[in-house]
């Protein structure tokens, strides 16, 4: 039985007239190999996306590439799927979206078949109904079938051809979801503050200054050893900074910061970093 392997023949007309022993051996591997196609990554941009900006893009451009250069290519089927990282169990499973026939392709500069895809995260979110969320993820996966009927694609590739530095065919690109803010995260903050000792921050405090006015927050000694506060940041607010100011015993102090999508966006201490730290946290719209 041959075995299978995808087998480009884009290499330089040198390579085959090198010498005569190297010609055996390529007659050999076209010989013991079933040629298939390739479908090669020429640019990517726009990955991640990013939660703050529902109009980020991505955009793939593909070219195809057969024993042919191109001549045997029939169509390309895109598949879509979304995956809930968010535990809200909304996973939507892959399907076919669209099927591009050969005639539908450009040529590159090569001369192949050559595709280009692009989408926003919200018309992503559209295509499956997905209520996406920062670190969730989708996914597009092409696949091409030849005019003989074969189908070539991430489940029957090799390792040299979907993740090598020539080929670069990974037929599926899966595109995270991140979350970039693009200034202050409007929305309802959740502060718990302890103190091991028992005594209160002895001094210490968590600052939020929003547009030049700060209000700081602690464990006073009469709450002892904990406490916790809510605060909200309104939409209108331009500048957002948070902060933690040093006490007498900061090694007795920890913190923990849940964002308006009451995930945790930032915890220390013991001993807490002194000074701002706005940049370190990680926030998702709500």
């Amino acid at each position: 039985m041959k075995k299978v392997l995808i087998v480009l023949l884009a290499f330089s007309t040198t390579f085959f007239i090198s010498c005569e022993a190297d010609d055996k051996a390529v007659d050999t591997v076209l010989n013991d190999f079933t040629v298939g196609a390739v479908l090669r990554t020429r640019n990517q941009e726009g990955n991640p996306f990013n939660a703050f900006e529902p109009n980020s893009l991505w955009t793939v451009t593909v070219e195809e590439q057969d024993a042919e250069f191109g001549g045997l290519l029939q169509s390309i089927q895109l598949y879509a799927s979304y995956t809930d990282n968010s535990g809200g169990g909304n996973s939507v499973a892959e399907q076919l979206i669209e099927t591009y026939q050969a005639s539908d392709l450009t040529t590159s500069s090569r001369g192949l078949p050559e595709l280009t895809y692009d989408i926003t995260l919200a018309e992503a979110g559209t295509l499956l109904g997905a209520d996406y969320k920062g670190a969730d993820v989708f996914s597009f996966r092409f696949e091409v079938t030849l005019t003989d009927g074969s189908t070539w694609s991430n489940q029957n590739g090799n390792g040299n051809v979907l993740g090598g530095s020539y080929f670069n065919s990974p037929y599926k690109y899966d595109i995270l979801i991140a979350c970039f803010p693009t200034g202050p995260v409007a929305g309802d903050y959740q502060l718990d503050m302890q103190d091991s000792f028992g005594d209160g921050w002895n001094g210490a405090s968590f600052r939020v200054t929003v547009d030049g006015v700060a209000t700081d927050y602690d464990v006073s000694a009469a709450q002892g050893s904990e406490n916790s506060v809510t605060f909200t940041i309104p939409p209108s607010a331009i500048e957002v900074t948070f902060e933690y100011l040093a006490g007498s015993f900061d090694s007795e102090n920890t913190y923990q910061l849940y964002g308006p999508d009451g995930n945790l966006a930032y915890s220390d201490g013991p001993s807490p970093f002194v000074g701002d730290i706005t940049a370190e946290l990680s926030l998702c719209p709500p």
